[in-house]
């Protein structure tokens, strides 16, 4: 069965395509299948930078203007079945497509096959994931006109935090806020799963207390218990929580009073945070963490208070899950921050050494992949696991599809 994986961030996409065999395997492996094709674009104002690579050992790199996301995808996706890359004879070898989601709302708190009424849902909590959910259906939209019959399947990022306790999802507002649906969902929600169960297979036990940290151009932390979302960082929508590539995270809302109050509207407002906040707001340089440290080094200084910042607020956000799991047996560094910014990992398990934790900073900085980098002697685990979203996704679909069969 060949699945074609569309995973949309709010600065890359990643597609992939995977042939899968019957019976499944499970997702806890020493390493998930490899993808018979993949690609990766990352999305700046003006260029896209496309990477393309097959199992067979073809790629393809090269840097496109930026016209829509739209017409940059279906050029990727056309290099399936033509040009270097190829691995298709034809578009209708594929046997269905699995969309990472953001926002599910209250509706949506498991993976479900596309329909009308689910790309309506996905429309209508744009306003909640204004960077993510028009992605999201703009690809379902898209293959749509490619694939016409074929299944699609959505898989929700909110769906992992969908059972998270009362006192973690209602916020103190009034009451009938939940009748309205304002609560925290969580994001992210593939990631933590998916880090979750590969931390329990590295561990050798699954009754663990874990706090996951998804760092990449956007972050959130999850605390774990038992396999178990019972808290997270992000809430109502994928902007709340730590500071991020563009993204305040948490912020005074008296703050957004005041700004309106100076004639801002919603849009704007938007803006800011969303797009021109975080690392790139602060250090008035890039998103991207990479560029961050090399102003640092050297010595722009708006650049080391942005970096100051961004671990100061992931100190804070990691406390509160601490105390939500009342100790916690490891910590898990996935996404691009995560698993390859080494200096991070060190200054935020620096701050932990009042717990017990130890880093082994040899192991640390070589480049670790689904490894603990925790010392002997430390009293809780590090692990830095290489999150397989796409694999995840890849995982739902080939279920849903199964069922539908059957």
């Amino acid at each position: 069965m060949k699945i074609l994986v569309l995973n949309a961030g709010s600065s890359s996409h990643k597609l992939c395509l995977y042939a899968l065999a019957d019976p499944l395997p499970e997702v806890a492996l020493p390493a998930a299948p490899q993808p018979v094709w993949e690609a990766q674009i990352d999305w700046y104002p003006q260029q896209a930078v496309v990477e393309i690579n097959t199992q067979a050992g073809e790629s393809l790199a090269q840097k496109l203007d930026v016209t829509s996301r739209r017409e940059i995808l279906s050029q990727v996706l056309s290099t399936l079945w033509q040009g270097t890359t190829q691995v298709l004879k034809r578009l209708d070898e594929i046997d269905g497509v699995g969309h990472r989601v953001v926002h599910g709302g209250q509706a949506y708190q498991a993976s479900t096959v596309v329909t009308p009424e689910v790309k309506a849902a996905i429309a209508r909590l744009t306003q909640l994931a204004p960077n993510h959910n028009p992605v999201n259906l703009e690809g379902i939209e898209l293959l749509e006109e490619l694939l016409e019959n074929v299944p699609q399947v959505a898989v929700f990022d909110t769906a992992f935090h969908s059972q998270m306790p009362d006192i973690a999802a209602i916020y103190p507002g009034p009451y009938d806020w939940l009748d309205q649906g304002i609560r925290r969902y969580g994001f992210h929600g593939i990631s933590h799963q998916y880090c979750s169960q590969r931390a329990a297979q590295i561990l050798g036990r699954d009754d663990l207390r874990l706090i996951i940290c998804h760092l990449g151009n956007g972050g959130s932390l999850c605390a774990v218990h038992h396999g178990r979302s019972i808290d997270t960082t992000m809430g109502f929508t994928p902007l709340d929580g730590l500071m991020m590539g563009t993204r305040s995270g948490s912020v005074d809302p008296g703050i957004l009073l005041y700004l309106m109050r100076q004639g801002y509207s919603a849009d704007q407002l938007d803006q800011l945070l969303n797009r021109e906040s975080g690392l790139k707001g602060i250090s008035g340089i890039s998103h991207d963490l990479r560029q961050i440290e090399q102003a640092i080094v050297a010595g722009d200084s708006r650049a080391k208070l942005a970096q100051d910042i961004y671990l100061h607020r992931f100190k804070a956000c990691f406390g509160a899950m601490l105390m939500s799991l009342g100790g916690a047996d490891g910590v898990v560094f996935t996404a691009g921050i995560g698993e390859h910014a080494a200096s991070i990992r060190a200054a935020a398990c620096e701050a932990m050494g009042f717990l017990g934790l130890k880093l082994d900073a040899s192991k640390n900085d070589h480049n670790p992949v689904d490894q603990d980098i925790a010392t002997d002697d430390s009293t809780m685990r590090v692990l830095v696991i290489h999150t397989q979203e796409d694999w995840a996704i890849a995982r739902d679909c080939w279920h849903h599809l199964k069922l539908c069969s059957s």
